[in-house]
């Protein structure tokens, strides 16, 4: 088994996932635990309307490696994430769904691969040939269109980035969380997009996904025309604009800043080679 020498921090969004969330937690922090020296558990409730957060204080109060973060009122994943990178105290960061479709026990894997490409990060990919998957053709077919958008458009070889399976090392993944704007349908690719931007090396990991939902989840006409709106936006601001090379932070910026406050910023960190 693959294992990190350092923390790894187990981000975690929850949105409305009061009856299942105690039980998963619980689930996916055993899960980690043989993955690295040191293991923390950041879960960021989503301004749900049910009983989350309860539930995860009540899972915190029991296990003191679980911390809860409230977001006011529902913004999206990428909010949430974005809250809980910055309260992250580990060297390593990783992505995880509430839902548990994706076990993270896969990040086995992720970190093997990290390790043996000296990646920056590690993103899950349905579209991976050894991955193993179920879910809608109309999903694929999304999947194959977005991702011939986004070679066009950033010169990005990840074939699939919506996978909420992510593992990344801190200093890379702090100062492009800081940064980001699109709170809710393409965060993925203002993330990975800023990654690469700065000369970050990104791999794919398989992994293995049963989709539960019914056919086409919970995409809707309006989230694909959003999510497209969103990844033009990002263009924009990235080559247009160039709204992100406007600032520069430090290292030491980077370690003492908890949050940005969404202005120009970006990682001032040395270009690594793919």
């Amino acid at each position: 088994m693959a294992h990190l020498q350092g923390k790894l921090s187990l981000i975690m969004p929850a949105y409305n996932e009061g009856e299942r969330i105690f039980e998963n937690l619980h689930l996916a922090l055993a899960q980690v635990l043989p993955l690295a020296d040191e293991v923390e558990l950041i879960v960021v409730d989503d301004g749900s309307s049910d009983h989350t957060l309860q539930e995860i204080e009540r899972a915190a109060e029991k296990e003191p490696r679980i911390r809860a973060i409230r977001s006011p009122k529902n913004e999206g994943k990428g909010n949430a994430l974005r809250l809980g990178t910055a309260a992250a105290t580990g060297a390593y960061i990783a992505f995880c769904d509430a839902d548990l479709d994706l076990a993270p026990a896969q990040l086995d894997r992720f970190i093997e691969i990290l390790q043996a490409e000296h990646a920056d990060a590690v993103i899950g990919s349905k579209m991976h040939p050894q991955s193993h998957v179920d879910y809608p053709l109309i999903r694929r077919v999304y999947s194959i269109c977005y991702y011939l958008l986004l070679k066009i458009l950033f010169r990005l070889d990840t074939k699939d980035t919506q996978t909420g399976l992510k593992l990344f090392r801190a200093p890379v993944i702090k100062p492009v969380m800081r940064c980001i704007l699109v709170k809710r349908y393409a965060f993925d690719i203002e993330v990975l997009a800023l990654i690469r931007h700065n000369h970050g090396k990104i791999c794919s990991a398989p992994v293995d996904l049963v989709f539960h939902r019914v056919a086409g989840g919970r995409i809707k006409w309006r989230d694909i025309y959003r999510m497209l709106w969103d990844t033009a936006a990002v263009f924009y601001r990235l080559r247009i604009l160039h709204y992100y090379d406007a600032h520069h932070l430090s290292q030491t910026e980077q370690e003492e800043e908890v949050l940005c406050n969404n202005e120009s910023c970006f990682s001032s960190s040395a270009p690594r080679q793919n």
